[in-house]
């Protein structure tokens, strides 16, 4: 099970959360999210359980605790929809001819 870990400090890395899930059984990875070009974190990751079981007990048990000075949301990471836009241009307005006006 994909688990979503938000509102962590920027100090929080990788083996900081494994060492907190794996108190609750296998942990198969964690990612904490960092931003591409400063490399700082993000605030939010990701760490996958292969016992939904055990993962649950995670969420249950680690929703609302203290990690670092920051209480973190635990739960259950939803899938990313697949509507999101790829960040260009909405593409509204365009004319046909090239933006010429014709008189």
């Amino acid at each position: 099970m994909n688990i979503f870990v938000g509102n962590l400090s920027r100090e929080v890395k990788n083996d900081d959360l494994r060492s907190l899930f794996e108190t609750f059984g296998e942990v198969t990875s964690v990612n904490v999210v960092t931003d591409k070009f400063s490399g700082e974190s993000r605030g939010f990751g990701f760490v996958e359980m292969p016992a939904k079981a055990t993962a649950q007990a995670a969420i249950t048990g680690l929703n609302g605790k203290e990690l670092k000075g920051r209480t973190i949301n635990v739960n259950e990471a939803r899938p990313r929809s697949d509507n999101r836009s790829g960040g260009g241009r909405g593409g509204g307005g365009r004319r046909r001819d090239s933006g010429r006006r014709q008189f």
